[in-house]
């Protein structure tokens, strides 16, 4: 956080909750209890506090999120330099984080980004390098050339599974490259429609 202040940068980032910022929130936490009692409905309030950790140099702008949920109550707080509402920057730029993270694991999961058992550092980046390659590749193919079909939404190994993992006979002659595909193939449709997608975007 200190660096980020003296670059300028913006940020927003989840605090662990303790005895004090419990004690913030209590105020805001019966309010919601109070409605959810009233609605049996879920409750979010949000409020803020100036707060600083024993390692912090100076207070900064914690905001605060009481929520009542059917399981219980749900207290969240976020350390943020970011103008704006509690709400709306927990709302609009905190949970985007989720996202982010999913994306992460994307990569690392389904395009094996976690191989670098080498002894050497330089194959390991490498490895990492064709992995990142490799999102790049399927984030291109998912926003621009899946958009309207039923694996816009996809994750990668979907993709993997459902269109490169595919059973075909490739014939080479000097000018065309033709893939056989099985006629059980049951997403025919869709490899047709993405490929020529490709071709035509590629010119």
């Amino acid at each position: 956080m200190r660096w980020c202040e003296k670059q300028g940068v913006s940020c927003i980032i989840g605090l662990a909750r303790n005895q004090v910022l419990e004690r913030r929130i209590e105020r805001l936490m019966k309010k919601a209890e109070t409605a959810f009692e009233a609605t049996c409905e879920k409750q979010r309030l949000f409020g803020e506090t100036k707060y600083a950790a024993e390692t912090w140099d100076h207070e900064r702008r914690v905001i605060m999120k009481a929520e009542r949920l059917l399981a219980g109550p749900n207290t969240r707080f976020t350390v943020t330099n970011l103008k704006g509402r509690p709400q709306a920057l927990y709302d609009k730029q905190y949970v985007k984080r989720g996202d982010m993270e999913n994306r992460i694991k994307e990569q690392q999961l389904m395009l094996f980004a976690d191989r670098t058992s080498c002894h050497d550092f330089q194959a390991n980046q490498f490895r990492l390098l064709l992995s990142s390659f490799a999102y790049v590749l399927v984030q291109h193919l998912r926003q621009d050339h899946l958009a309207g079909t039923d694996l816009e939404r996809a994750q990668a190994s979907t993709i993997r599974l459902k269109l490169f993992k595919v059973a075909a006979r490739v014939i080479v002659s000097v000018r065309h490259v033709v893939l056989h595909l099985a006629s059980s193939y049951p997403y025919q449709a869709i490899f047709r429609r993405i490929a020529q997608s490709v071709l035509l975007r590629s010119g």
